[in-house]
């Protein structure tokens, strides 16, 4: 362990100086290496004689001759400050094609559907030795989750977040309704009356049937009928193709759910709030290449898919730059 009372006896700078010293054996030459006037350097040897109660260095005509406790001391004071340069060199930068190793993304499974695939595709491009593990979440467990290690990230609409965790934007995300028009025969966009007349199919972990929905319909003298309630966006279409009913979910799932299942997309008749969606990770990340390389490529493939799909919302580059000021809501 170190002894702690031992180092702050000592300038760590002057192990600097003993080096050069040792090395050049010259006043003048070691002060040009150290940008020190010579006056300096001999003021940082006197301190350093009076710290180790020794001469450490003797004149012998133009050049300097070491003590046998300079000597002595040489190799263990050369091998520390190899050590210190070593570790405060620039990280080596991550490289993706040689990498083994896991990364880890939390998602609500509306979001997975949407980006999941595309990312794992571009990984086994780019990152061929690494595997994607989806971890499952609720966003109320997200900054737990986090803290605890579960993933590098999570994608959701987070609450505000610790000061240690950044959230930083992707992208505004609107509702659109989907149904299967087989059943509910009726071409987008659907009207006021018969989207509230349709029965509705809502998404909820915990089992609950109202929403902003309700309100809004209540404001303009409507209400609607709620027939079921499923805990996850998977179980949605095959209910909406055994049925004519309607859904309300996030723009990216209903884009994606409407072209893998063959189902209807139509704008609402009714203005809701959009919700943001934002990246959340540790502050400790911020700079590490790893991590930022994975938020990177994230926000390219979340920017290509969307695109993809036909959605109407940009995404934003602030979930994966590095910022080193605090920010409010970026990395």
């Amino acid at each position: 362990m170190i002894n702690d009372a031992t180092l702050r006896k000592i300038d760590l700078n002057l192990l600097l100086a003993f080096s050069v010293l040792m090395q050049e054996r010259n006043v003048s030459r070691a002060a040009e290496r150290l940008l020190l006037g010579q006056p300096g350097l001999s003021a940082a040897l006197r301190r350093l004689r009076e710290t180790l109660d020794d001469e450490l260095f003797v004149r012998v005509g133009r050049g300097l001759q070491p003590t046998p406790r300079a000597l002595s001391i040489a190799p263990a004071i050369e091998d520390a400050l190899s050590g210190i340069e070593r570790a405060i060199r620039p990280p080596v930068a991550f490289d993706p094609a040689n990498w083994q190793g896991e990364f880890r993304i939390g998602m609500c499974d509306n979001l997975e559907s949407a980006f999941f695939g595309p990312l794992v595709a571009r990984l086994r491009e780019l990152a061929p030795g690494a595997r994607l593990i989806g971890v499952a979440f609720d966003k109320r467990d997200a900054a737990r989750l986090l803290d605890e290690g579960a993933y590098d990230f999570s994608i959701s609409v987070h609450d505000e977040p610790a000061s240690w965790h950044i959230r930083a934007p992707l992208f505004e995300q609107a509702s659109l309704c989907i149904y299967d028009a087989r059943h509910l025969k009726r071409m987008p966009p659907l009207s006021l009356r018969d989207f509230a007349a349709a029965p509705h199919i809502t998404v909820s972990l915990d089992g609950s049937t109202s929403s902003g929905i309700d309100v809004a319909l209540a404001r303009l003298g409507h209400r609607r009928q709620v027939v079921a309630t499923v805990p996850r966006f998977s179980a949605l279409p095959t209910t909406l193709r055994a049925m004519p009913a309607v859904a309300t979910i996030p723009e990216s799932i209903a884009r994606c759910m409407a072209q893998l299942h063959d189902l209807t997309v139509s704008e609402l008749p009714l203005d809701l709030p959009v919700d943001s969606v934002t990246m959340l990770y540790r502050r400790i990340d911020q700079a590490d290449s790893r991590a930022l390389w994975f938020r990177r490529l994230f926000v390219e493939v979340v920017g290509e898919a969307l695109q993809e799909s036909g959605c109407r919302m940009g995404v934003s580059k602030a979930a994966c730059c590095y910022e080193p000021a605090p920010l409010a809501e970026a990395i």
